[in-house]
């Protein structure tokens, strides 16, 4: 995958559930998160690629131009057009990643239908940005 924004998440696959954090606030974060990731999804899957990148976080914005991920997500999931059905697997809080600032995010893996009979495993990372909305700071996309 060629998606600029694989370096910064790569190693989130195997970071471990964080069961400290499941308190009423952290199910409210995931929740919240979900709901934007979702909201992020439907544009990359309706190839507003240009809204998606406006609508990211702004540590995600930072990563990677908006011509760079236009580029890149067309690229990196033309292989698995179309997108289909997705069914969640996990969605994790936590205050830490690698490679990424302190913060609040949620580390949410979709298993997705793909064309060709194929089945792929999606990672989004929203992370709350200092107005306290949950905007997406990372996506990847593998085959399963």
């Amino acid at each position: 995958m060629r998606l600029p924004y694989v370096a910064l998440l790569g190693s989130l696959i195997a970071v471990p559930p964080v069961h400290a954090q499941a308190t009423d606030s952290a199910a409210t974060a995931v929740s919240a998160a979900q709901t934007a990731a979702l909201a992020w999804l439907r544009l990359v899957d309706t190839q507003h690629y240009d809204q998606s990148w406006d609508s990211a976080a702004a540590v995600f914005r930072s990563a990677v131009t908006q011509p760079q991920w236009s580029g890149a997500v067309k690229e990196g999931r033309a292989p698995f057009e179309p997108l289909g059905e997705r069914t969640l697997v996990t969605a994790h809080y936590t205050t830490e990643l690698p490679n990424v600032p302190p913060g609040q995010y949620v580390v949410i893996q979709y298993r997705t239908k793909a064309g060709h009979g194929k089945t792929v495993v999606e990672t989004i990372t929203p992370a709350r940005d200092k107005d306290g909305r949950w905007r997406v700071a990372g996506y990847y996309i593998r085959p399963e």
